[in-house]
């Protein structure tokens, strides 16, 4: 299939301009919009990033199992990232194509986390739909996505479009209409943060072989 030969990128784009060349020109402008007040915000600068101490954290999966950042960290390096839920083709293209990869990130003694902030009932129905063997764990309220100082509140037009759309709050169990950026971290054994991918543009992600690549070329 010539869509796997793509990289990520490509293919979020693809999906991007597909949704543009359909939707209305308000609705266009009003996620753009969106991404101009997360930009403005200063979430990327202030966010944690190379160099700084990763928070640990202790947080349920799909399962309802504690999950430990440290515990993993102890078996090697960890790759952190986060996604906005299962409602958006961006975030579940993205977790279609780390699952792909995997066997990558374990060949270069890497575990792969996943965050969300959406309710566990709703995080399993995604880990079901991809069939993810990496975890998944609720973050609920966003609470870790602010420790790595990730958050940031949407404007009143997208969280109402998301709302209308999809119901955004019943996803997440709350109102605040805030959500994570699509970051991505590599944290060394030493819970120092060597990676990071941070962008206030939802639709671009770290790409797994560049991902790939840095773990491969940083192996301890």
């Amino acid at each position: 299939m010539e869509i796997k030969e793509q990289n990520l990128q490509t293919q979020l784009d693809e999906v991007k301009n597909n949704f543009e060349s359909k939707a209305d020109a308000s609705i266009i402008k009003i996620y753009n919009d969106g991404i101009k007040s997360v930009t403005k915000s200063g979430v990327v600068e202030n966010a944690k990033n190379v160099g700084d101490t990763a928070p640990n954290f202790v947080l349920k999966n799909a399962l309802g199992n504690p999950v430990e950042l440290q515990e993993y960290l102890k078996k090697g390096k960890v790759v952190l990232t986060w996604y906005r839920g299962g409602w958006c083709p961006f975030c579940n293209l993205t977790l279609r194509q780390l699952q792909q990869e995997l066997p990558n990130f374990k060949a270069n003694n890497a575990t792969l986390i996943a965050l969300t902030p959406e309710v566990p009932d709703q995080s399993l129905s995604t880990s079901e739909k991809h069939n993810l063997e990496f975890e998944v764990l609720s973050d609920l309220g966003n609470k870790i996505a602010r420790e790595y100082g990730i958050v940031y509140k949407l404007t009143d037009d997208v969280a109402k479009s998301y709302n209308s759309s999809f119901g955004l709050n019943d996803y997440n169990g709350d109102d605040s209409n805030e959500l994570p950026l699509a970051a991505t971290y590599i944290i060394n054994e030493d819970g120092t943060i060597a990676y990071a991918f941070l962008d206030a543009e939802y639709r671009n992600r770290a790409e797994p072989a560049e991902i790939i690549k840095f773990l491969a070329s940083n192996l301890s």
